[in-house]
């Protein structure tokens, strides 16, 4: 259950990532309305981190808060190329990739105390 709750907290970060982003690209009630997502967003992905790492099987604070922002950043990765035609380059999904196999690697080799 904490891994979902972990996995549902990364997306809410990449949710309040794209919020900021959207309202950079808006202005007056608009604009409001994505930084009143941008709270919401917020609130619920630290919410959800701070869930994943107390409790019964709770996920250590380094692997969680790793696996949370890395969640978020791949997210919001995408997000900005689907979102805000952001560019699509070698090197980009290069160290995405190699972002994700770090935490991959960190959850198999790490060590699962807790």
């Amino acid at each position: 259950m904490n891994w979902i709750l972990l996995i549902l907290g990364g997306l809410f970060e990449t949710g309040f990532a794209v919020s900021l982003g959207k309202a950079q690209q808006t202005s007056g009630k608009e604009m409001w309305g994505w930084l009143a997502a941008f709270i919401i967003c917020v609130s619920i992905s630290m919410y959800l981190l701070f869930k994943a790492m107390g409790g019964e099987k709770a996920i250590p604070v380094g692997t969680a808060y790793a696996v949370w922002g890395a969640i978020g950043a791949v997210g919001t990765v995408v997000a900005g190329i689907i979102m805000f035609k952001e560019p699509v380059t070698f090197w980009r999904l290069f160290f995405l990739t190699t972002l994700i196999l770090s935490v991959i690697g960190l959850q198999v080799f790490g060590g699962n105390a807790g």
